[in-house]
């Protein structure tokens, strides 16, 4: 069922705010998009590193326009609340950050998130104030969508070799009292440390997957306290280990064994509607 804009925010706060933890999946196009709201997830999350992959770029480098259009063809393609990465808003002021969050509004997106990371590897993490200053001034434009807008605030160290769990989650313990939605530390590796982020704040706490250690499940991780899970690129990189090995196969072996088990075209259809 189709909601209109304020429905889907409201919907997607209505997960933040229920028992348990969900998942958020994120599709990289309108078609993955599409595969998985026929699985029944209640909402979906945009990739920038998707976006990179998609148009062959093995540095990952995407422009704000790019992940904007990206946004729009993810939220035309289902009815369900989607969140955007928007990475650091496409530069370093508390205006950049604002006016990405504008922008993205726009194209129909319930939530969306802004990062601490300069995109800079010589300096790639925003000092304490400016990253503050910059999670202020997108919560101002999140409060000024009429329709709303869950703002998500990333505070991005540990990603990017600043392995301080003291700093992250002061710079999250200051997102908060700016006002941002949801917190989201990427680079949690155990129960412990995401139990140690939750613990800390008074917001709903994202968890994506790519780093946490192997055998984690939803269940341990709402146990632990974490709100919404995602999980970044992986998906595309799951469907892209599927055709390199395919394509190994017809390169080093002359063999077109690798269609065995395929989902069948009727049912890509079905789900795709």
């Amino acid at each position: 069922m189709s909601m209109d804009q304020a429905g889907k925010v409201a919907a997607f706060r209505a997960l933040h705010a229920r028992a348990g933890a969900f998942i958020i999946p994120n599709p990289w196009d309108a078609g993955s998009a599409k595969l998985l709201a026929s699985q029944g997830f209640e909402a979906l999350a945009t990739t920038s590193i998707g976006v990179a992959f998609g148009l062959g770029r093995g540095d990952t480098v995407v422009s704000l326009d790019e992940i904007i259009e990206n946004c729009r063809v993810i939220v035309r393609a289902t009815g369900l609340p989607v969140n955007a990465d928007l990475e650091n808003g496409g530069g370093e002021t508390p205006e950049a950050a604002a006016a990405a969050i504008a922008r993205a509004a726009e194209v129909g997106v319930a939530g969306g998130s802004i990062e601490d990371s300069s995109g800079d590897a010589a300096a790639p993490i925003y000092p304490f104030e400016q990253a503050v200053a910059r999670v202020r001034a997108a919560v101002a434009a999140a409060r000024a969508v009429p329709s709303g807008f869950v703002l998500t605030a990333r505070a991005e160290n540990l990603i990017h070799g600043r392995a301080d769990m003291e700093d992250t989650i002061k710079r999250l313990q200051a997102f908060s009292a700016a006002g941002a939605d949801v917190l989201y530390a990427p680079g949690l590796r155990s129960l412990a440390e995401v139990r140690a982020v939750v613990q800390a704040v008074d917001k709903p706490v994202n968890v994506v997957t790519g780093w946490l250690e192997q055998g984690i499940t939803l269940a341990d991780l709402a146990a632990a306290g974490a709100k919404r899970i995602s999980v970044g690129g992986a998906l595309q990189r799951r469907a892209l280990t599927a055709l390199l090995e395919a394509g190994r196969m017809m390169a080093e072996e002359g063999s077109f064994a690798w269609a065995a088990g395929m989902v069948p075209t009727p049912e890509v259809r079905k789900r795709l509607g």
